[in-house]
């Protein structure tokens, strides 16, 4: 009775994200040419006045909002936010924030980083974060020159946000300049563990890959100065942060938050760290047992038993509350932002 208590009363502190509307949802299949026509399949939700087809109630393996496939897009002109998943995720992988963001009002775009994901794994992709930010910089582009998107985005308010992986992505499209020498000698040594992931185990032995090597030395400035706001989510690569000068160009507001035990993206070298480093940063720490992968999708049963380090989390957590938490905070971090 307790949790069901506390879920209540975050629902009604719950900052604007009502489900009276639909949401409809496209799938676009961009290839950047200038990156060897490399895919950049990008997700879209938003608010549609379509309403369900029978087509549409399909079986999720997630707990999801139903949405219209295809459906009409909006009338006027509404802020857009990009979202780049985890390691080893997948466009789809924050559909709870995705939507929560879109219920606010927002067009979302999520896209799949190409061999990263979990159900297409390309070793060196797990270890060449310069390709997000590009990621996300190009399918920006591709919905701001689309005929139908295009003239729907409000330019003066696109945002960015991410998890894990995609936490350190968008804190370099913010202006961030990771060190990857530095992260890199740090996972050959004391960080070994944290690059020891359930998703990929084994890649430490990547990082003195030649082609890595000589790829990180040509890498293209990642700020997006088109992105004026950024929300990361339990951000990895901290630990390739260290000095001042290398978040000084750090250009619009961040919002950082961290789980407390997060033993994936530890918050002591990375959420935690990126905040003190980056002073005009806003931070919160969710307390107790709160791990990395709480902020996956709330899966069906057969999912958590199939899967339980993803989808199971501490018998103190409820990752729908923690779900309901993160979505305010970002609903309302983006509203101030975007006014």
């Amino acid at each position: 009775m307790h949790k069901q208590i506390f879920i209540a009363i975050l629902l009604l502190l719950y900052d604007g994200v009502a489900l009276a509307q639909n949401l409809g949802e496209r799938t676009f299949n961009f290839k950047d040419e200038s990156r060897l026509n490399r895919p950049v399949i990008t997700e879209i939700w938003y608010p549609t006045a379509d309403t369900l087809k029978s087509a549409d109630k399909h079986f999720s393996p997630f707990l999801r909002q139903l949405t219209v496939r295809n459906g009409k897009l909006p009338a006027s002109k509404l802020p857009l936010v990009l979202l780049s998943h985890g390691t080893g995720g997948g466009r789809l992988t924050l559909e709870w924030l995705a939507q929560a963001l879109a219920n606010s009002g927002c067009i979302v775009a999520a896209v799949d980083h190409y061999g990263n994901t979990y159900d297409h794994k390309i070793p060196l992709e797990f270890v060449k974060p310069w390709e997000r930010p590009l990621d996300i910089s190009f399918a920006l582009t591709s919905l701001l020159n689309d005929p139908d998107i295009g003239p729907l985005i409000d330019q003066q308010k696109i945002g960015a946000t991410g998890f894990s992986f995609g936490g350190y992505t968008v804190i370099a499209l913010a202006g961030a300049k990771l060190d990857f020498e530095q992260a890199r000698n740090y996972y050959k040594t004391i960080g070994r563990k944290e690059l020891d992931i359930p998703e990929f185990p084994g890649l430490v032995k990547l990082l003195d890959d030649s082609t890595l090597i000589a790829g990180s030395k040509h890498v293209p400035p990642l700020n997006d100065n088109r992105i004026k706001a950024f929300f990361s989510i339990s951000p990895a690569l901290g630990f390739g942060f260290t000095r001042k000068e290398q978040v000084a160009d750090i250009k619009g507001a961040l919002y950082i938050v961290g789980s407390q035990s997060d033993s994936i993206a530890p918050v002591k070298t990375n959420a935690r760290h990126y905040h003190q480093l980056i002073s005009k940063s806003k931070y919160t720490e969710l307390p107790g047992k709160v791990g990395h992968y709480v902020m996956l999708g709330e899966a069906i049963d057969a999912v958590k038993k199939e899967a339980p380090i993803y989808f199971s989390d501490d018998p103190s957590v409820n990752r729908h509350a923690i779900h309901l938490q993160v979505d305010s905070l970002a609903v309302r971090f983006f509203r101030k932002e975007f006014k």
